[in-house]
């Protein structure tokens, strides 16, 4: 892909200089990595344990062909399409509050992806002080205008409406989960730029 012709020399170079890295592989981590690398990072460090299956391709940036697959080897393979000169490092385990830690360790800001509350949990724990942005309450379909940018202490963004879990009776649809993963790598990218407190 061709230098980003919208970035001054010294957002190409922070950007392509910082590392980001990525809790979790489906639909807000598949998005959020794409969007990422369409504006210029160039090095990621993705961690997921999940396969890519039929469920995920209603919202997840994934093909029909990589069913079975592992997600980050294939969010690897799809984010090399956009950019063949990425720097990436995929951790293909289940991550707990050290593992948080440690794998994330060298990362300048940090895109929480998760699906479990404990998980998230865990994460934010692991992770106090540093840079990271994280999502809640984007189920279901509508209310674009509701999905918002919260600043919180110590380096931390959240995007979302806040309040609206999955449930059966409003799932993760490609719209909104699409909305909250631009969000996050738009913030992210704030963060490294300089842009957000």
């Amino acid at each position: 892909m061709a230098a980003n012709p919208y970035l001054t020399g010294n957002e190409r170079a922070l950007l392509e200089r910082a590392r980001f890295g990525i809790a979790g592989a489906g639909g807000l981590g598949s998005n959020c990595c794409a969007h990422l690398v369409r504006a210029g990072a160039k090095k990621l460090t993705i961690a997921d344990y999940d396969v890519v299956s039929e469920s995920n391709l209603n919202r997840q940036f994934f093909f029909r062909d990589q069913l079975g697959m592992k997600k980050t080897e294939a969010l690897a393979q799809n984010l090399r399409r956009i950019e063949p000169e990425l720097d990436i490092e995929l951790v293909d385990e289940r991550l707990d509050e050290s593992g948080f830690g440690r794998v994330f360790a060298g990362c300048d800001v940090v895109v929480e992806a998760l699906d479990s509350a404990a998980a998230k949990t865990a994460l934010y724990t692991a992770l106090a002080g540093r840079r990271v942005v994280g999502a809640s309450g984007l189920g279901g379909w509508g209310r674009s205008a509701d999905m918002k940018v919260r600043r919180i202490g110590g380096g931390m963004v959240l995007v979302g409406d806040f309040e609206s879990d999955v449930t059966l009776g409003a799932p993760p649809q490609s719209p909104r989960v699409g909305i909250a993963a631009a969000m996050e790598a738009n913030a992210a990218i704030a963060l490294v730029l300089g842009l957000e407190p």
